[in-house]
């Protein structure tokens, strides 16, 4: 009995029509007669409650509900989870659901309303965008069946508790590996650059066609084969590139509800998988106020897994980047020249001045890239039309900003460092594209 109290809810029309029936025994003090029909309503209402009730506590009426989705959640992606849903009874029912996201979505109702026709299995698909990494719990199924009557409604119970882990983004990944590596990796922003020059590593001999470098013909295989022939060159392998990740709170800075720390942690596993696949060696190092990670570049086949494993952990610190730590760990842990990406932010001219002199001297030592961010939010205001004084003065401010960016970038330039100005939702394509060019002109 308990149980049943407990599954039993009523429903807005049962509460309307219990209003309709108090008018009626009200009006009934001034007319007879609407006494007489409150009464008959009065009963009637409570013969349609009981038949109701009868229907949806039946044995027959068997819902039962499943949830799937993928072992681990992609960060900044859009995860699908699949709900199928079955009605064992031949009986059509009207079927609120209400699933329990994990607390880091915020949602309290998060709810789906539809008909289930007798015998139906119905499958819901819904898209969860999860901005944090970390452990997502998933509770119950909570199912509100009504049957036509639609005057009481049951709660039912799917225990269905779900553990899993939102990880740095293992579909852009994969989305950026298949434009990396196809043959028509020039769609979709990925740019294929023409060699200057020679690598060091030869590939093949193959015929003279119209456009390559005359340079390369290879004239004792041209006399043997009685027509011209090149030597072909590949890109050279087994280089190091480490991605370097500063984890202080500059990198706190939201865009788009996901702070500028996880927008690097997915670059860094898309670049480290890119370089692995171009059969070269990935590392990684995480820095703030110390030295948090490090992972030795390697070619392994378990080395990604690593990387996966240690950009899950990285969280941000309060403290302040000690990039003269950093000077010391590039110069002590990472044996001979490799490449570095480093993401970090600047926001003004004097931050970057304090770090400067180590970045030179970083550079000395490794072909490091600085990556950093545009403030995007200031350059979309920027882009606003002003309509008084104090529109104007904000305008000026805000291009004042624009400016020192692009200034940071051209100091930077003048010392022989390599950058990279982005907007967030850009950074992969544009670190992409730049490991690619780097490859593309033996640089590395």
């Amino acid at each position: 009995m308990i149980r049943f109290f407990k599954q039993l809810y009523v429903t807005d029309r049962l509460f309307l029509l219990l209003g309709i029936i108090s008018l009626l025994f009200v009006a009934g003090f001034f007319i007879p007669l609407f006494f007489a029909v409150a009464q008959a309503t009065l009963v009637m209402m409570f013969a349609i409650v009981a038949v109701d009730a009868m229907i949806l506590f039946s044995s027959n009426t068997k819902i039962s509900a499943n949830r799937t989705m993928q072992k681990i959640l992609s960060l900044g992606d859009k995860n699908f989870v699949n709900i199928q849903i079955e009605n064992f009874s031949s009986l059509k029912l009207s079927v609120k659901l209400i699933e329990e996201l994990p607390y880091q979505f915020q949602e309290r109702d998060f709810s789906f309303q539809f008909l289930l026709e007798g015998n139906e299995k119905k499958k819901i698909i819904y898209p969860l965008l999860p901005v944090t990494r970390g452990v997502f719990q998933f509770g119950n199924i909570n199912l509100f069946l009504k049957s036509f009557i639609g005057m009481l409604q049951r709660k039912l119970v799917i225990e269905s508790v779900t553990e899993t882990s939102v990880y740095p983004s293992v579909l852009q990944m994969k989305k950026y590996e298949l434009k990396a590596l196809a043959r028509i990796s020039t769609q979709e922003g990925i740019k294929r650059l023409r060699r200057i020059g020679h690598s060091y590593e030869f590939e093949e001999i193959k015929e003279y066609v119209r456009g390559d470098d005359h340079r390369s013909i290879n004239w004792k295989a041209s006399s043997r084969a009685n027509s011209l022939m090149v030597n072909q060159f590949e890109d050279e392998r087994a280089q190091q590139v480490y991605t370097v990740i500063d984890r202080s709170r500059a990198m706190r800075m939201p865009f788009n509800n996901m702070s500028l720390l996880d927008y690097s942690v997915n670059t860094s596993l898309v670049i480290s998988n890119i370089a692995l696949l171009k059969s070269d060696k990935a590392g990684l190092l995480t820095f703030a106020d110390k030295i948090q990670t490090f992972l030795k570049a390697e070619r392994s086949k378990s080395q990604l897994r690593k990387i996966l494993e240690a950009l899950y952990l990285q969280k941000e610190e309060t403290t302040e980047a000690n990039f003269e730590l950093l000077f010391h760990a590039s110069k002590n842990y990472i044996k001979g020249r490799s490449l570095l990406f480093l993401y970090t932010n600047f926001e003004s001219m004097a931050a970057m001045e304090r770090a400067l002199p180590v970045l030179r001297r970083i550079s000395r030592l490794h072909l490091l890239v600085v990556v950093f961010f545009q403030n995007a939010e200031i350059e979309d205001f920027s882009k606003q039309r002003a309509t008084d004084i104090t529109g104007i003065y904000d305008q000026t401010i805000a291009q004042k900003f624009i400016s020192d960016k692009t200034q940071l970038v051209t100091e930077m330039h003048r010392y022989g460092i390599h950058c990279i100005l982005t907007r967030p939702e850009d950074l992969s394509i544009n670190t992409v594209n730049k490991y690619l060019e780097f490859k593309s002109r033996g640089m590395i």
